[in-house]
Order: C-alpha cells, then structure tokens, then sequence
C-alpha cells in the first residue's frame, strides 16, 4: 500500500499545479446540461412514464458521464504520455513501487479526480433544483464505483496503444456509447431487439445506477449496476496487471 499511496500522492501534487484538466471534467457537462438538458429540453417538456422534466431526467445521466469520462480520461491519454512520452515508470520501477504498485495507484488517482468532477456536477444539479429526491445522495458512491470501472477500463485500453492515432479507436467506443446509452432518452425507444445490446454497455448501467435514486425510485434494481460495474472494474483491473506487467517488465 505505500506504493500505492507514492503514486497517489504524486499524482495528486501534479493536480495541486495543474488545475486545468479538472476545470474542464466540470466545464464540459456543465455546457452539455445547458445546451441540451435546457435548450433541448424546453421542446420536449415531461419525459413519459418519469413525470420529471427533461432537464431533471438528463442531469444524472451526465453526472454518470461525467464520472466515466474524468476517469476513462486520466488513465487512458494520461497514462499513455507517462509510459511513451515521460517515460515515468521507467523512473519509477527501479525503486520499491512495483507495477500492481502503479496499476492500482492510478486507478486510484483516477477515481479520486473523477468523484471531484462529479460531486462538482452534483452541487450544480442541486443549486439548480435538479435533484429531486434524497437519494441523489447515493450518487457520491456511485461515482466512484463508475469512476472504478472505467479507470480501469482505461488503463487496460492504454496498454494496447501503438500511438497517437490509435486514441481514435477509443472514441469510436466512446462516443457512440455516450450518445446511445439513454443519455438523452429513455430506454423504451429501442426496439425490443435493440434493447439488450443497450444494456449490456457500462455506461447504460452506469446511468442506471445514479438515475434511479436521482429521480426518487430507488429500489432492489440498483443491485444490477452494482455488481455489473464492480465485475467490470475487477476484470479490467486484472488485464491492466497482466498487461501492464509485460509493457514494463522485459
């Protein structure tokens, strides 16, 4: 664990100089919430079967993106410029941290940003009258169990970079699923075919997971994301060892 801290510590005296990144994680949500969970939504008015208006409805959704994005972020490009550009681990391994040391220190890095980002989303949400129900509390463990997973996810997507212009291929990932998995709408627009290959992407349940309590209908249905996003987390935190550990051990 001392070497998991070493890596935190160092990670997070870069944001204490470095505030920049952080400032956009909130900006950008922030610009999402105003431009379509507002403008869009002052045409179409009340979300079927929710009784919420379209505003309430999209905000957990992108405070759940918020949280994967913040996360998915940090250990994807980040990572990538410390291990090609920087060459920090190179640094790094000759001293007591061992990989597993940088593997879960990032990961823990990422998901300590990412919960700033979202709580800061989540303050916004509540001082605009966007938060409905108590429950929206739950959306601080969440965060961290959405930012666990795609941190993770993250790293493990990092490790199969070639360059640059491989960071292309995470966005034809990333945007589709941000665009398709209920983000703007509900899941009832799909097809019933449709609907399973919806449900099975981590975002879907990620949105799921903080947009059930956000809108006061919390129930056993929460179990589902949970233990999806930890199972997620989990395994891609193992390929990021296995992988992480051949990059670097040669």
């Amino acid at each position: 664990m001392n070497g998991v801290r070493a890596i935190v510590e160092r990670n997070l005296l870069i944001y204490k100089h470095v505030w920049w990144p952080l400032a956009a994680a909130l900006i950008e949500p922030i610009m999402y919430l105003a431009a379509i969970g507002v403008g869009v939504g002052t045409l179409v008015g009340t979300i079927p079967g929710v009784s919420v208006d379209y505003a309430s409805y999209v905000a957990p959704a992108i405070l759940a993106t918020t949280a994967m994005n913040s996360a998915f972020n940090q250990t994807s490009f980040g990572v990538y410029l410390r291990i090609k550009l920087s060459r920090t681990y190179d640094a790094i391994l000759p001293t007591p941290v061992s990989v597993s040391d940088i593997v879960l220190g990032e990961i823990a890095s990422a998901v300590a940003n990412a919960v700033v980002a979202s709580m800061g989303f989540l303050s916004l949400m509540a001082a605009a009258g966007l938060a409905h129900s108590a429950d929206i509390l739950l959306a601080v463990p969440g965060s961290v169990l959405i930012a666990f997973a795609f941190a993770a996810a993250g790293l493990a997507s990092t490790t199969y970079l070639r360059g640059f212009e491989d960071m292309q291929w995470i966005q034809l990932v990333m945007l589709p699923m941000y665009l398709f998995a209920t983000t703007f709408y509900p899941l009832s627009v799909y097809t019933p075919e449709l609907r399973p290959l919806i449900e099975i992407l981590p975002l879907y349940q990620s949105i799921e997971l903080i947009r059930e309590p956000a809108l006061g209908s919390l129930g056993w249905g929460v179990l589902t994301p949970t233990v999806y996003l930890l199972l997620f987390g989990l395994l891609a935190t193992r390929l990021a060892l296995r992988r992480m550990t051949g990059i670097m051990v040669r």
